[in-house]
């Protein structure tokens, strides 16, 4: 998997759905831009299922991320890599309106804008698809467009992706936000079929985009959150 760092000081990863696999993806991004020598770092703005220990909550798409690439940030950091945690394992709009809480993209901003100071690249996973709500006016698309990062799609391989992708290819450039590509996760185990063969080719073709990478069934620790 190869990103091409240009000028690029970070990305985000969205999915075609939720557990798609944009959790393992940001987490081989991130080891492969610090094996490169790139000072990378992962934020999750919104995080839904969390769990409550020792009397806080926790992300686990963050502790995931964290586990994999072998980092330990400072609990401060992990605030800011996490700034909006729920307990529901929702939508964003709903777990937040469950808590009679608001998700503000200013302080997601914020938070962005203060991990970029201290890193050279941040790798940002949105939650669920790119038009999860994240109010009842606001979706992941919005938060994408406010951070200006270029966008890496998650897919899933199998039938019914083609649909998925496109759409979510088609809403990202009509947004006009740069699309450096998408990246096939195998998110349940199976035998490559003619099927997922196709679909790659035709996620190329018709998507006028380049499959980046097509990674392995790998089990996560923790059941599927957003």
């Amino acid at each position: 998997m190869v990103i091409r760092m240009k000028k690029l000081n970070g990305i985000f990863v969205t999915g075609t759905d939720t557990g798609v696999g944009k959790t393992i993806v940001s987490a081989a991004l991130l080891c492969a831009l610090r094996n490169r020598g790139v000072d990378a770092v992962y934020m999750k703005p919104v995080q839904t299922g969390c769990r409550r220990r020792a009397g806080k909550l926790s992300a686990p798409d963050l502790e995931e991320v964290c586990k994999i690439s072998g980092i330990n940030p400072p609990e401060a950091e992990k605030k800011i890599m996490a700034p909006c945690r729920f307990r529901l394992a929702a939508s964003p709009h709903l777990a937040a309106a469950l808590e009679k809480r608001n998700i503000r993209i200013p302080e997601i901003m914020k938070a962005f804008a203060r991990l970029k100071s201290r890193h050279d690249f941040v790798i940002t996973e949105g939650a669920g698809g790119i038009l999860a709500p994240l109010t009842r006016k606001k979706t992941m698309l919005d938060l994408a467009r406010a951070l200006k990062l270029p966008v890496i799609v998650v897919a899933r391989p199998g039938l019914g992706t083609l649909n998925h992708t496109l759409l979510t290819l088609r809403e990202l450039r009509r947004s006009k936000l740069e699309v450096l590509g998408v990246i096939i996760n195998h998110a349940a185990r199976g035998r490559k079929t003619i099927v997922e063969k196709d679909n790659l080719a035709t996620i190329a073709r018709l998507g006028k985009t380049r499959i980046m990478a097509e990674l392995p069934f790998i089990r996560k620790s923790h059941s599927r959150q957003h």
